[in-house]
């Protein structure tokens, strides 16, 4: 099925360049805009939202302030000055279980945290300092390359957040994998404005504290956009939304991200936009530009396209959509981003040559509804030309090429261009298996030019399946695609799931069956569920495939929905067939490393001939059972 791309009147180039001219015209002043990226997200390379838009701001000539929350956080939690923080904290928490205890029994979970803080001495507070300061050592240095360094590393990370946790609980603070968990639904407004509140368990109050507050009295900037990717992310950004306008009453406060576009249809009747001025929905360069000059000149937002703002009339939706022109994009500027902080040796930068899908086809997906137009790319020569200007401007040679999946044709011309143009670097992208690829030469280019690690949309590994999901694909081709990248020396990570309305348990297990079969040439997985989306194709036409959605008017913000299916497995035998799938799977999938910056930049340094060293083995780890759901 075909993404429909209507969404809105088009706003044309030339009404774009009215409104600026407009906005010039009755203020004329640069603006001063603070961009955040709040937690919770591995800190292992920049997010590409707050570069992109601090490229375009810049170049129309107002002052930037790009903020990486979640890396100065993570940078802080492993800290002497926060694990301090944390011993004085443990008297507090001590002292509210006992006044609990006095009202009620405890459970046996916050008797455990009772018990566990008994714990938290300052001789043990010492040692975590010491081992934490050793482990953002081994990730930014030399040693990351010494697996067994790197995996004690990992699990001082773990061991620091599991003592956090006991100060702000029930609230629970893992990293990695990112669970963060404050005890509220992230899925309900009423929930997230608990959790707002709540100070016990909110620990981004804390960390708006340190790391926001002194940066906005300091710069004093007039807008501050906050760019929320995950829904995780809405419990620390309405946290900081609803402190800045608190106490910086002054400041428009304007979010975006994906997360924000897929709850479009519902954000302007949710409480939380009390919390905060304006949201820029779909892709935000132009919009955003547009709606810090529109603040400025103090104009009315209704001509600002993607956008949706309050004023003292109400909440209101802008009729304009914008989608950007590739060609007309500056590459983006990481300049004021702490890049010798991110949990890496070396900097992995990240870059977009497209946008939306090529393809735009899969049943499953809803990529496709962050876009108000199709599919677009730069041309390869303005493609190379920004890869050369980063890769001089910052000094890296290692690239994450973020496009959802990237075309057959650019990914060849791509490959010839960094070979041919003797760029020098390491990269990586996600994929579709393509027919079109099956060829020696391609995958020699690819090997020359650096690429080194690609992520396959893999589904399943049934073609009944396949032709469901309308992937296109046959296992003949994806075969053919996994030799060829292993025989180059490239890793491929498949990622696939169980569940999509129709799939037999018997076709599930020919689907894991299909990977053991080519064991030899598939290096890692990332497997799980299928989630019924708010926006995805099955969800908006339910009755194709017998699928029964059950939405709960309070989760007013969920973003994917309990069903169930006249054919094929319900959710719980889904999920059954993945709990097996974990305890019986080739042993070879199990790995040391789950982190995905991580193994690229180990294969970079090594190639494949480690694969075997990033393998699990008990007796090196002892006392850790890994899962697959853990590696996700």
């Amino acid at each position: 099925m075909r993404i429909e791309y209507s969404k809105g009147q088009r706003a044309s180039d030339e009404l774009i360049q009215l409104h600026r001219k407009a906005s010039f015209e009755s203020s004329g002043r640069k603006m001063k805009v603070m961009l955040i990226f709040p937690p919770d997200w591995f800190p292992s390379e920049p997010y590409l939202s707050l570069p992109s838009l601090t490229s375009v701001l810049r170049k129309a000539g107002h002052t930037v302030i790009q903020k990486d929350v979640n890396l100065e956080m993570w940078d802080w939690y492993f800290s002497e000055d926060f694990l301090k923080k944390v011993l004085r904290k443990v008297p507090q928490q001590l002292d509210r279980l006992r006044k609990l205890s006095n009202k009620r029994d405890l459970t046996d979970y916050e008797m455990d945290v009772q018990l566990a803080l008994c714990d938290v001495t300052r001789q043990r507070i010492d040692e975590l300092i010491k081992k934490a300061e050793k482990a953002k050592a081994i990730v930014r240095g030399e040693t990351f390359y010494d697996i067994d360094r790197l995996e004690w590393a990992i699990q001082v990370f773990r061991e620091v957040t599991q003592t956090i946790s006991l100060v702000y609980a029930p609230a629970r603070i893992c990293m990695p994998p990112m669970e963060t968990d404050l005890s509220y639904k992230v899925y309900a407004s009423n929930d997230v404005i608990d959790a707002v509140n709540d100070e016990q368990v909110n620990v981004y109050r804390d960390v708006f504290d340190q790391i926001v507050k002194p940066v906005l009295e300091a710069e004093k900037p007039d807008v501050v956009g906050i760019s929320i990717v995950l829904q995780q992310q809405i419990f620390s950004s309405m946290t900081f939304c609803a402190l800045i306008k608190q106490q910086f009453p002054h400041i428009h406060v304007t979010i975006g991200g994906n997360t924000v576009t897929r709850l479009r249809d519902v954000l302007s009747q949710s409480p939380l936009f009390q919390f905060f001025d304006s949201a820029v929905v779909y892709e935000g360069e132009t919009a955003f530009l547009q709606l810090v000059e529109a603040v400025g000149a103090k104009r009315d937002l209704s001509g600002v396209p993607n956008t949706i703002y309050k004023d003292a009339k109400g909440v209101h939706e802008s009729p304009l959509s914008y989608a950007e022109d590739m060609a007309e994009l500056p590459p983006p500027d990481f300049d004021g981003l702490p890049l010798s902080k991110y949990f890496v040796p070396t900097n992995v930068l990240p870059y977009l040559a497209t946008r939306g899908c090529y393809w735009g086809r899969c049943e499953f997906c809803d990529h496709g509804e962050g876009y108000t137009a199709g599919y677009r790319s730069k041309k390869i020569q303005d493609v190379l030309a920004d890869i050369k200007y980063l890769r001089d401007k910052y000094g890296v040679r290692h690239f994450h090429f973020t496009d959802e999946s990237y075309p057959p044709a650019l990914f060849r011309k791509l490959a010839r261009g960094l070979v041919e143009s003797k760029m020098d670097i390491f990269w990586t992208t996600h994929m579709r298996f393509e027919k079109s690829l099956l060829e020696d030469a391609v995958w020699e280019d690819a090997k020359n030019s650096g690429c080194r690690y690609l992520h396959f949309g893999y589904e399943s590994g049934v073609e009944r399946v396949l032709q469901l999901m309308d992937k296109a694909t046959t296992t003949e081709i994806m075969t053919k695609h996994l030799k060829l990248t292993a025989d180059a020396g490239i890793w491929n990570h498949c990622m696939g799931f169980f569940g999509f309305p129709g799939e037999t348990k018997e076709e599930a297990w020919q689907s894991v069956q299909f990977l053991e079969q080519n064991k030899d040439y598939v290096h890692s997985l990332g497997f799980g569920t299928f989630d019924l989306g708010r926006h995805n194709p099955v969800a908006k036409h339910p009755e194709r495939w017998g699928v029964t959605a059950y939405k709960n008017p309070e989760w007013d913000l969920a973003l994917d929905y309990y069903f169930t299916v006249t054919n094929g497995m319900s959710i719980e035998e889904a999920e059954r067939v993945f709990q097996e799938f974990e305890r019986n799977h080739y042993s070879g999938w199990d790995l040391r490393l789950y982190i995905r910056e991580y193994i690229f930049l180990y294969i970079c340094r090594f190639g494949l001939k480690k694969l075997n060293d990033l393998q699990y083995s008990a007796a090196k780890i002892a006392g850790i059972t890994p899962t697959l759901a853990g590696k996700m």
